[in-house]
């Protein structure tokens, strides 16, 4: 059973070095679902005393006000031989031996962190004693409740202390021993009533009454010891510390304790409770009392720790890998996620993703709309035929056929066409455009790097307004063919009689009236529509092959070009992780170590039960 207090003391230890001592974090914290015993008291309740008659060892500081102004973690380690040596986490290579230099350490260890101000501190000092003349057992000495600040002191300190003892206490696996002065009303107790506060029940309290000798004659603490003036689950327990005069003397702490069996011995207010009174048996009880409860915690410490594992595993996973130190190994991490950013954009392209149906819409709705919305009718309305006829004809009317009125009128139409084909361009464009910012927030790595985002978003609409052009010109020749090259078979298979192509001997207003002028207006509008049919079909392939296909070829093949000149440095300006989540993934392989770790050492102690 004894490994059990070492393997909490081992995973305490490990906690504090993260930094994890119970505050409130955004982190998992493990300290909190360890079991361990806080030593709750007024100043001047004999708390300090009752620890180092625990240990058998003056070790402490003492003074006047506030002496403890920082958690101090005691684990106690009984060795079978040996002299006895103490360990502070943060000095880890070097053993005391000398107990007025732990003293000295503790204090100057405090004022490391607090300033030599009065000020406190939650973060915990680790002590480790080890000797043949304790029990296995880890104790938290928290500072001392006040009720008055004294001078150098912060008004507040009352409020914080208080805030800080209850912060420890009031989690369901801290046990509380509550240290009172006998010789003062129990009522009037801070640590039993900040006690009752968090634990109304009694279920976690053990009370210890200290400065029983020191009562008035008369006067005696039976009632309390016996459960009767005030029930707890587990029996008080009545302790003699030395006296200041002893203390002045340096009382040797051995024949303190054996001073104390024989008043409670002799005494005969106490004889009879004598067997379950004093430090040794304060230790030994909560020494086994503290193997129960961790023992009793363990499923829940292992499911804790499982759990935990696989959401640290999860988040880690979702901040992404850490920054390489090379060029070759940050060039690769670069081209990685610019590869998983690409792949997710040809997924919305190829329908595994949505976005990519957006294009054909514009190719079967808004184009045939467009087409259809172009007014020919008012292009080729009687008077606009007469008036390019005869522009056409010049100062010699056409003979049989007014082809260059044809070719005028034919053009003048169909270059109508060519703000469709534009707007079909900029939509598809507006389209990928989208499904580039979609890509972009959908690759995790790019949301870990603004940089890299920015400069990767720029390079895709780079690319992608290359592309525009690039299709915005082969699509309008499309429609300047048309215009440059008519189809003469059209014009063949057409009725050729005298009277429907012009009769030469026909004056010139013959020629130009109005049945004449529709012939020819209905034959263009005809053949604009031929055409009008022949580009709603182009028009689309020519904007894949232009738009489409290639933003899924080379959509950042120009940024990729020039990504293989930079230098180290330039590549580590790409890779600007915010600072918060660099730091937060740091903490978090920092804490998943310390999960990993405790949950092997538990594992391994609950294999050996």
């Amino acid at each position: 059973m004894e490994n059990l207090i070492s393997l909490v003391n081992k995973i305490q230890r490990a906690c504090t070095a993260l930094g994890d001592h119970g505050e409130e974090t955004s982190l998992p914290t493990l300290w909190d679902s360890l079991p361990a015993i806080a030593v709750v008291g007024g100043q001047s309740s004999g708390k300090s005393s009752v620890l180092e008659s625990i240990v058998g060892k003056d070790f402490l500081p003492r003074g006047a006000g506030i002496v403890t102004r920082r958690p101090l973690v005691l684990q106690l380690h009984k060795i079978d031989e040996g002299r006895e040596y103490a360990e502070f986490m943060h000095l880890p290579r070097k053993r005391f031996t000398d107990f007025a230099a732990v003293r000295k350490e503790v204090s100057d260890e405090t004022d490391r962190e607090t300033g030599r101000t009065k000020q406190i501190s939650s973060v915990p000092i680790y002590l480790s004693i080890y000797s043949p003349n304790v029990v296995n057992l880890t104790l938290v000495d928290l500072p001392g409740l006040t009720k008055v600040a004294v001078e150098g002191q912060p008004d507040s300190i009352v409020q914080d202390i208080e805030n800080m003892v209850r912060s420890f206490i009031e989690k369901p696996n801290c046990i509380i021993l509550a240290i009172s002065p006998a010789n003062q009303d129990l009522a009037t107790s801070d640590a039993i009533k900040i006690s009752r506060e968090v634990d109304p029940k009694g279920e976690r309290t053990f009370g210890v009454l200290t400065k029983i000798d020191l009562m008035d004659k008369g006067t005696d603490a039976v009632d309390i010891l016996e459960g009767k003036s005030y029930k707890l689950q587990y029996p008080w327990i009545g302790v003699v510390n030395r006296s200041q005069a002893d203390i002045n003397k340096s009382v040797d702490m051995i024949a303190a304790r054996r001073r104390e069996r024989e008043y409670f011995q002799n005494s005969p207010e106490y004889s009879h409770l004598a067997s379950r009174m004093g430090s040794e048996h304060l230790g030994k009880m909560l020494s086994k009392h503290l193997e129960t409860v961790i023992k009793s915690r363990i499923p829940g410490l292992q499911s804790l720790i499982n759990k935990t594992i696989a959401d640290l595993e999860a988040e880690l996973s979702r901040l992404g890998k850490p920054i390489a130190t090379d060029a070759g190994g940050k060039l690769y991490m670069i081209m990685e996620i610019c590869r998983g950013f690409d792949q997710t954009f040809k997924e919305h392209l190829d329908g595994v993703r949505p976005g990519g149906d957006k294009i054909y819409s514009v190719f079967d709705n808004q184009l045939p709309a467009a087409l259809k919305r172009l007014q020919f009718d008012k292009q080729l309305a009687m008077e606009n035929v007469r008036k390019l006829i005869t522009e056409a004809d010049g100062y010699q009317p056409h003979l049989i056929a007014p082809e260059q009125g044809y070719r005028r009128l034919i053009e003048s139409s169909l270059v109508t066409i060519r703000a469709p084909a534009e707007a079909a361009v900029d939509a598809v464009h507006a389209i990928l455009k989208d499904l580039v910012h979609k890509a972009m927030s959908q690759t995790m790595e790019l949301k870990q790097y603004p940089t890299l985002r920015v400069e990767v978003g720029n390079a895709a609409i780079e690319s992608l307004e290359r592309m525009r052009e690039e299709s915005k010109k082969a699509t309008l020749q499309l429609v300047d063919m048309e215009c440059g090259y008519l189809t003469v078979e059209f014009f063949r298979k057409l009725p050729q009689d005298i009277e429907k192509g012009g009769n030469p001997t026909h004056s010139i207003f013959d020629r130009y009236n109005d049945s004449y002028l529709r012939r020819i207006g209905t034959t263009v509008l005809s053949y604009v529509n031929m055409v009008c049919g022949s580009l709603r079909n182009s028009i689309p392939k020519s904007i894949v092959y232009c738009q489409v296909r290639e933003a899924k070829r080379s959509l950042l093949d120009y940024f990729f070009a020039e990504l293989g000149k930079k230098e180290s440095n330039q590549l580590g300006k790409l890779l600007d992780e915010d600072p918060a989540v660099m730091q937060r993934r740091t903490s978090l392989a920092k804490r998943l170590e310390l999960y990993r770790s405790a949950q092997a050492e538990i594992d391994a102690v609950a294999w050996a039960k």
